[in-house]
């Protein structure tokens, strides 16, 4: 028998006040979910063990059959496969985000003002993880570029 899995990552969401309180789930017209849900097999289970921070990295290995307490190691090796590169035994993978930095008026201290730079372009992004691959990267040491912020 075959099947499809259907993982609503993240789709719960909270409750918003413009929306009346609502989830942004409960507020939305999801009438295919609904065919799904009336001529499928639903089920609830718990993807993230405890001790575990409630992550789709986390979650994911789980439904994939995998355990986390003995195959997890972030989440930087999981997207460096996602956009192909091979890591070797003796590779770390590092998550690199490009986030906006907002400074005090002297300009001594600063806090991180939006973790996504603006939920930067693709192509504006990788040309600046280029650019730091050039300007700081090593024979040990590769910046790769990835999707919008979301960098190797």
């Amino acid at each position: 028998m075959k099947y499809i899995v259907i993982l609503g990552d993240g789709m719960a969401d909270r409750p918003v006040k413009e929306l009346a309180g609502k989830t942004p789930l409960q507020a939305a017209s999801v009438p295919n979910m609904d065919k799904l849900a009336r001529e499928g097999t639903i089920g609830k289970v718990r993807t993230v063990p405890p001790g575990f921070h409630p992550g789709s990295d986390i979650a994911n290995l789980t439904i994939l059959g995998y355990d986390p307490r003995e195959f997890y190691t972030g989440r930087a090796p999981l997207e460096a496969a996602s956009i192909g590169i091979a890591l070797k035994g003796d590779d770390v993978a590092y998550r690199c985000n490009l986030v906006t930095l907002k400074y005090n008026k002297d300009k001594t201290k600063a806090v991180m003002e939006d973790y996504s730079s603006g939920h930067i372009k693709t192509d504006e992004a990788g040309e600046l993880i280029n650019e730091v691959n050039r300007q700081i990267g090593t024979d040990a040491i590769t910046f790769y570029p990835g999707v919008s912020y979301r960098h190797i």
